[in-house]
């Protein structure tokens, strides 16, 4: 009777045991489904993370990049000198123009390959110091006066040829000249002159802010 007893009693424990070790075994397996997909989906959004990282529309990554003639992007440059147009940034390298509307969307328009864009704040007693020009954050000292331009190329040759121009609400004079050459740029405003030479290479300041009237 006690070893019946007792063979019964085994008979439990291994059924047990094995239905614990089945389980056990189960769960595992699901364990490692689970902890597969976790990380094919953690994969997936750490793509899409970087891709939208990487997003031409993250200032982080670069502007978008975007065709525009000439003519096109003089406006727009002219627009935000003049304070007409709104954007949260605009600044303008040798090459690129780069607009940003807000944190998440920034666009750059490829300068034409035949002028450069360099713009002038003549000042007299105040200035600050610059080398690419932000449309939407520099400003000169004179706003709206009347200046006589004049630029020469390393020759001698006039390009602009004692010009009348007025500054812009921003204080700064705007000028697209050949690229590639060496000026000498003389401004004269009411009996007072500054004299200074530029360059039109690549990779060349935007932004004169050193041109004192004395």
């Amino acid at each position: 009777m006690n070893n019946k007893i007792l063979v019964v009693a085994g008979l439990i424990v291994v059924i047990i045991a094995g239905t614990y070790l089945f389980t056990a075994s189960q769960g595992e397996d699901n364990s490692a489904r689970v902890g597969d997909t976790v990380a094919v989906g953690d994969s997936s959004g750490s793509e899409a993370d970087a891709h939208n990282t990487g997003d031409s529309h993250s200032p982080k990554a670069g502007a978008a990049t975007e065709e525009l003639d000439l003519q096109g992007i003089k406006q727009l440059v002219h627009g935000f000198s003049m304070r007409s147009m709104k954007a949260e940034s605009a600044s303008i390298s040798s090459t690129e123009l780069i607009v940003t509307e807000d944190s998440s969307s920034s666009t750059a328009y490829e300068l034409p390959g035949n002028e450069f864009f360099v713009s002038i704040a003549p000042y007299v007693n105040q200035t600050h110091p610059c080398a690419i020009h932000s449309l939407t954050g520099c400003q000169g000292e004179m706003v709206e006066e009347e200046f006589y331009v004049t630029v020469e190329d390393d020759k001698g040759n006039p390009v602009v040829e004692r010009q009348a121009m007025k500054s812009q609400p921003n204080g700064f004079i705007d000028l697209w000249l050949p690229r590639d050459e060496a000026y000498q740029v003389t401004v004269e405003h009411e009996g007072k002159r500054a004299e200074t030479e530029i360059s039109t290479f690549q990779e060349d300041n935007t932004c004169i802010t050193t041109m004192q009237l004395s």
